[in-house]
């Protein structure tokens, strides 16, 4: 049985790690806030200005002043800051985000990553994703296996317009968990109830299956 979108983001919370620096992207990442495990202490750097991110608010605790980068309410943390894109973007760009969770549209065998845009749809502008692709010191890709229309997210080659080159180090999906190494795709967990075969067959990239799985 696939992941749905709240035990999607458990099981990508569960990659975060206790002090770590973290950027959440739009859509599907952002739910990851409202999962951290018991005992986890991450800071989340949202990258049009606040470094101390909490969870979305309760209803009738909402303060339309307060918003993350996809334009939706949040709280802060008590020791958050706020600052300008220029100061957001020296954070990215100078390494200092340990790990960036982003959705997407593609990826490739490569760890190519499409997230940006669709050729012939209004697109409202990039955001901070080609920044945070190659500034992030691991990129986790969240995402849907398939697209709406069932075909493959994960590609031998991405076809639609690249947001970086050799940048995602894990995709971890509704229905399984897939390393990039060196050697290829490599799956290391399935959903539960899930097989491998399934996962190959909504694959397009050849993959790899760990030992033991």
């Amino acid at each position: 049985m696939a992941f749905d979108r709240d035990v999607l983001a458990a099981r990508v919370a569960a990659e975060l790690r206790d002090g770590q620096y973290v950027n959440l992207g739009i859509g599907m990442p952002t739910l990851v806030s409202n999962y951290l495990p018991d005992g986890v202490t991450v800071v989340l750097q949202s990258e049009n200005g606040i470094l101390g991110t909490g969870p979305y608010p309760a209803p009738g605790e909402v303060d339309a002043d307060l918003i993350n980068a996809g334009k939706e309410t949040v709280t802060v943390l008590p020791g958050a800051s706020f600052f300008d894109s220029a100061a957001s973007f020296g954070m990215i760009r100078g390494g200092h985000i340990d790990v960036a969770v982003l959705g997407a549209m593609q990826v490739s065998a490569q760890g190519d990553l499409a997230n940006w845009m669709i050729p012939g749809k209004m697109v409202k502008g990039m955001g901070g994703a080609m920044d945070l692709v190659h500034g992030a010191k691991r990129v986790i890709v969240m995402m849907e296996h398939r697209a709406r229309d069932g075909s493959a997210k994960i590609m031998k080659q991405c076809t639609l317009p690249l947001t970086g080159r050799a940048c995602v180090d894990r995709v971890i999906t509704d229905i399984a968990v897939i390393d990039v190494t060196a050697a290829g795709l490599v799956l290391v967990e399935t959903a539960p109830g899930v097989t491998v075969d399934e996962v190959i067959g909504a694959t397009d990239a050849p993959l790899a299956v760990r030992p033991n799985l």
